[in-house]
């Protein structure tokens, strides 16, 4: 388990924001059984820059789906900001993860039919957020990340790097508890990503949000607050930055 760790303030976060307790995956395929993730014991800090790192097929995608509501576990207790997930209906576990949990993908996964505005504004929509109260979180996030000049454009009209910016101002316009990026830098440049990774530092920071990457990004892994590296569906070493 992760100890307690000191922010950039120095102050002490005692309550881990994510812990998984003996957690198992098991996906069945036709009449065989497939085990993702064995009895998988972590907390995370709140407030982090945490990456889960391993080969292709070690369960990094699978934790992320189980941290992010998306999965549900075979065993063991998913705990995400103090609240056992399993203990939500299913109307209730979208709510929650529409409500305190943020994505960025490998691919951006923006609607193309929709300008950089309306796609950060999107999930303040599926929230029901007033429409004044949304056009002034959205524009604020999109000046956040740059591109304020640009929230006219549509996906086809964007740099891979500006869809990026649009889908981490989409991620945090909600303020989420947590932000979960798989492979976030793997379809950008050296340099994009940089930049990327820059940005994605710097809103960590601004916005106190805990970000967890899945990543096999050397320069992103270097930012590490917090590593856990996965190997054979299992954790096998932990990390973890002064």
């Amino acid at each position: 388990m992760a100890k307690p760790s000191t922010d950039r303030q120095g102050s002490v976060h005692d309550e881990p924001v994510v812990v998984l307790d003996s957690v198992t995956k098991t996906y069945r395929i036709g009449a065989v059984e497939v085990r993702a993730v064995r009895g998988v014991s972590l907390a995370i800090a709140p407030q982090r820059f945490t990456m889960l790192i391993g080969p292709s097929g070690s369960g990094k995608t699978t934790l992320l789906n189980l941290i992010g509501c998306i999965d549900a576990s075979t065993t063991g207790t998913v705990r995400i900001a103090g609240q056992n997930v399993a203990e939500l209906s299913d109307n209730a576990l979208s709510d929650f993860r529409a409500r305190r949990v943020g994505f960025i993908f490998q691919g951006f996964s923006l609607i193309p039919v929709l300008t950089a505005y309306e796609n950060v504004e999107y999930p303040l929509l599926l929230m029901g957020v007033p429409a004044q109260k949304r056009r002034e979180a959205t524009l604020e996030m999109l000046e956040a990340v740059g591109l304020k000049d640009q929230y006219r454009q549509r996906p086809n009209e964007l740099s891979g790097g500006q869809k990026q910016r649009v889908a981490i101002a989409r991620a945090l316009v909600k303020r989420p508890d947590i932000v979960l990026a798989d492979e976030p830098t793997a379809n950008l440049d050296s340099e994009t990503g940089a930049s990327v990774i820059q940005l994605m530092r710097r809103m960590q920071t601004e916005s106190r949000t805990t970000f967890i990457f899945a990543s096999h990004d050397s320069h992103l892994i270097s930012h590490a607050d917090d590593t856990f590296t996965i190997r054979d569906v299992c954790i096998v070493d932990e990390e973890h930055a002064a």
